[in-house]
């Protein structure tokens, strides 16, 4: 194994742990980390979204390089990583949308 390789794959390794451990933080405390604080309405829902996040992108990184041998599991990781951010897309504040400002109110 090259040295840059044991590089990457603890990298990818620390993603999603780091995603864990935010989410168990967020919540038991209800801190969220401070680039995220004026976005986060719900911090409940964004710290499960963090989890299902993390656990889902650890079993598709541990298990991803070796699919043959694990089936459909690296997909369903990957599913689940992706579910966790969906999750957490509701948890935040919805941006400005398109006004109507142009209309005449008649």
């Amino acid at each position: 194994m090259r040295p840059r390789d044991r590089g990457l794959r603890g990298g990818a390794a620390v993603s999603p742990g780091l995603l864990v451990v935010l989410g168990v933080v967020t919540r038991t405390t209800g801190w969220v980390v401070p680039f995220g604080r004026t976005r986060v309405l719900r911090p409940k829902l964004w710290a499960y979204g963090s989890l299902v996040s993390g656990i889902g992108g650890a079993v598709f990184v541990f298990l991803g390089p070796l699919a043959g041998a694990y089936g459909p599991m690296p997909r369903a990781g990957w599913f689940a990583s992706m579910g966790g951010l969906g999750l957490q897309m509701p948890a935040q504040r919805p941006g400005r949308g398109a006004t109507d400002a142009t209309k005449s109110a008649s």
